[in-house]
This record gives C-alpha cells, structure tokens and sequence, in this order.
C-alpha cells in the first residue's frame, strides 16, 4: 500500500546514503503530489497518489523518447533510470489478457453490447485497472471487444 509518508522515509533514506537519482526523482514526485494536494485542499488517497506517479513515469516516458530522437542518451540514460525508481512504488501491470478478461466480465456486468456503450463500460473498468494498466491499452481493448460482438 502507497503513502506519502513511505516516499518521505525513502527520500530520507537515499538522502542518508547520498544517492542522487533517488532522491531527485523522489524530491520530484512528492512535488507533484504536494502540487496535488494544495489543489485538492486535502491529502491524496491511494489512488490518487498511485495516479500521480502514473503521470511521473509518463512524463519522463515521453522525455525518454525525446532524448533518443535527438541522440542525447545522457538524458534518456538518466530518465530510464528515474522511470525504474518510480515503477518501484507501482503496482504490478496487468497483461493484456488479464485486461481482456476483466474488460469482458464488465462487459457483461453493464451489458453493453455496441461501441456506443463504450463510455458506460470505461467508466466502470478504469477504477479496477487504477496504477496496473495504461488507459489507452484498455480502451483499445474494449473497442475491439465491443466491435467484435
């Protein structure tokens, strides 16, 4: 279970040990989920916090494939390395017939049967995929699972 207060003992911990990257890259996270809460006007959920470094991971993603487009893999060094500290705290991805499956049984649980019936089956799903399944890959697949039937 994720919290806020785990990432500040781990920042305390890769301060005490003078590793650089960790301590960045958590510095950065928990600027965002702070960010976060002054907007919210509260303290951050599981999931809410989970989201975030979904964001995180994404952010430096799309830095990553930057960097090797211009040949700098300085930088696409160092956001790999950032990424892998992030997907630490993250729930293992499900694969994609475990997205497959779920999507079907909510499928059924909703009872749609066309793509226009998409919205109400994305609603229901994208909780249960929360930090464990990238949005557009499940959409993808429950297109092509209400395009099929």
């Amino acid at each position: 279970m994720l919290s806020k207060s785990q990432l500040e003992d781990d920042l305390k911990q890769a301060m005490r040990a003078g590793d650089d990257l960790r301590k960045r890259t958590l510095r950065m996270a928990l600027s965002a989920i702070k960010l976060a809460e002054v907007d919210k006007r509260r303290e951050l959920e599981e999931g809410e916090l989970l989201a975030i470094l979904q964001k995180e991971v994404k952010s430096r993603k799309e830095t990553l494939e930057e960097a090797r487009a211009l040949g700098r893999e300085d930088l696409a060094e160092a956001a790999q390395a950032e990424i892998e500290i992030l997907q630490t705290y993250l729930p293992q991805p499900l694969k994609p017939e475990e997205i497959e499956r779920i999507a079907r049984d909510t499928i059924a649980q909703v009872g749609a049967a066309t793509p226009q019936d998409m919205g109400r089956v994305m609603k229901e799903l994208m909780p249960r995929m929360q930090g464990r399944a990238d949005g557009k890959l499940v959409s993808d697949i429950v297109r092509r699972l209400l395009s099929d039937s």
